[in-house]
């Protein structure tokens, strides 16, 4: 089955462990025929999606890395191509953009024009572009310089108000999580709800206050 596609331990440098995690993938992938290789956590897909670059002088598979990576999507990247209805999401919410995603994939504008479609009042945050001190292991091995920029992202979301904070890759969901009562959630759990997918238990409190 599948497992890590190395992307923590390339964060780490250790990149012989990283490419025997990557071509694991590329294998299971190739021999599955995959048309597509969807990805929830963003830090992950950019390392799938730079599975050529990291195999690049390996003659036996930088072509399959290479196939793989234009075939990696992140979720909200390949939703954004099919033609969803309008939703029933009710919740004034933030969208925080992981780095790995509106920096690494480049990926800006299909999150949020996601979550508006699905009915969800999406509110603009204050500096934004910013990092939350996740960073991959960067909380673990710089954890002063990482509750730093985690307290400066969650005053900036904080100080819209939000119901609740969608994000798109789990180290910044734990990281923020840690310095604030609202709730954060999957980016996907939020568009699921608002399809006529069950309530996130997240939002259990907020749903009994209404």
């Amino acid at each position: 089955g599948e497992s890590c596609c190395g992307s923590l331990t390339h964060h780490m440098g250790l990149t012989a462990d990283a490419t025997a995690r990557a071509k694991r993938m590329i294998d299971q992938w190739t021999e599955a025929k995959v048309d597509w290789v969807i990805v929830t956590a963003s830090g992950c897909g950019t390392t799938v999606k730079d599975y050529g670059h990291m195999l690049r002088y390996d003659p036996a598979y930088r072509e399959k890395a290479r196939d793989i990576g234009a075939r990696s999507r992140d979720i909200t990247e390949f939703l954004a191509t099919t033609d969803l209805p309008e939703g029933k999401g009710d919740l004034r919410i933030v969208y925080h953009a992981a780095c790995s995603l509106q920096h690494g994939q480049k990926i800006t504008r299909e999150p949020m024009a996601l979550l508006k479609r699905a009915g969800f009042t999406v509110l603009e945050v204050p500096e934004g572009h910013l990092c939350c001190g996740s960073a991959g292991t960067y909380n673990m091995l710089q954890p002063d310089l990482a509750r730093q920029l985690r307290d400066r992202k969650v005053a900036a979301i904080e100080s819209v108000a939000p119901a609740a904070i969608a994000a798109g890759n789990l180290g910044c969901i734990t990281q923020i999580g840690t310095g604030t009562q609202v709730p954060i959630l999957h980016t996907v759990e939020l568009l699921d709800w608002a399809y006529g997918g069950p309530r996130p238990e997240r939002l259990a409190k907020l749903e009994e206050a209404r």
